[in-house]
């Protein structure tokens, strides 16, 4: 288990007329998100909810991960709807959306062409609340955006943009950096450094509201328990303590990425692709059940989980 640490912040609170994500006893082990809608025998990951947790926006991707698409599903008369693409995504391929907390802004990475030149590595965008939905993606020049693949972006209460990267200058592949916002602009984009970017790839960050803590997704540390894992820092002023795996409960041995918290600030959200594995089932299943099982949530691909929020010992009150 985590050590837990006392250090109050708050997510901002909603008061959601339906349960939507919610469950009336404790969730303790890890529960596949909207089996069979949103998380479907699709690679399905990457979810993003609306503060008021109506609408959940995730990725839904080709099976070899090739293409990203970015679909929407809402809560209407008591059930997530069917999924549909996000109006602005089909054409390019498309992931990692976030919206920040206060419902304004919509960041997400894409490979679509950037002042009409076609472009092959990803970058973050951006797209402000309208009162018809989003307006157009903007792209984010640099500092943020460089000639490598940038990955993952989530804020701060301050406008602060965490994010992974490729670009030149990094411990490994892949790094954690950070850009602030100050008089409107994005400052220079700092690594983070060790012990958060190491000669390991470090991927996908997702920070607390007041930077106290930064859950991660990466790949090839030493403890790793599978393909790719969660860890989780704490800030002791201006430096991060050594990253602690999430463990057996959250980690498995296939890739885990994409950490999320829900708006209420009570569930943690990721994305896994555990499933079948190579050991027996129960029974012998015949045609139809074994075809059933390759083609539904669980089957390997990606889905997406959820667990109570608590489990993870994280530092704070989370939520009120």
């Amino acid at each position: 288990m985590l050590k837990q640490i006392c250090i109050s912040f708050a997510f901002p609170m909603f008061a959601l007329a339906q349960a939507l994500y919610a469950f009336e006893k404790p969730m303790v082990e890890p529960t596949i998100f909207g089996k069979g809608i949103i998380s479907g025998g699709d690679f399905d990951s990457h979810p993003a909810f609306t503060p008021d947790g109506r609408a959940i926006y995730f990725v839904r991707s080709a099976p070899n991960f090739s293409f990203w698409t970015i679909f929407v599903s809402r809560f209407e008369n008591g059930h997530w709807t069917s999924p549909e693409l996000a109006p602005f995504s089909g054409q390019y391929s498309d992931a990692d959306p976030f919206i920040t907390a206060d419902g304004k802004q919509f960041y997400f990475l894409s490979k679509r062409p950037v002042n009409g030149r076609a472009k092959m590595d990803n970058d973050i965008w951006v797209m402000n609340k309208t009162e018809t939905g989003w307006s157009e993606p903007r792209h984010l020049d640099a500092p943020v955006n460089s000639d490598g693949d940038e990955w993952y972006p989530t804020l701060t209460r301050d406008g602060t943009i965490y994010f992974g990267s490729d670009r030149a200058g990094g411990h490994g592949k892949t790094d954690l950096y950070r850009a602030r916002l100050v008089d409107g602009k994005y400052v220079t984009a700092e690594n983070l450094g060790e012990p958060l970017s190491t000669t390991a790839d470090e991927y996908e960050p997702f920070v607390a509201p007041d930077e106290s803590f930064l859950v991660f997704m990466a790949a090839g540390r030493s403890d790793s328990l599978g393909r790719g894992d969660l860890y989780v820092s704490y800030r002791r002023g201006e430096k991060w303590s050594e990253p602690q795996n999430l463990g057996k409960k959250i980690n498995s041995s296939g890739t885990e990425y994409s950490p999320k918290i829900s708006p209420d600030g009570k569930y943690f959200f990721w994305s896994s692709t555990r499933g079948l594995t190579d050991a027996p089932l129960e029974e012998r299943l015949d045609t139809a059940a074994m075809l059933e099982k390759f083609r539904s949530a669980g089957n390997g691909l990606g889905d997406i989980y959820q667990i109570d929020l608590s489990e993870l010992h994280l530092p704070g009150k989370v939520g009120k």
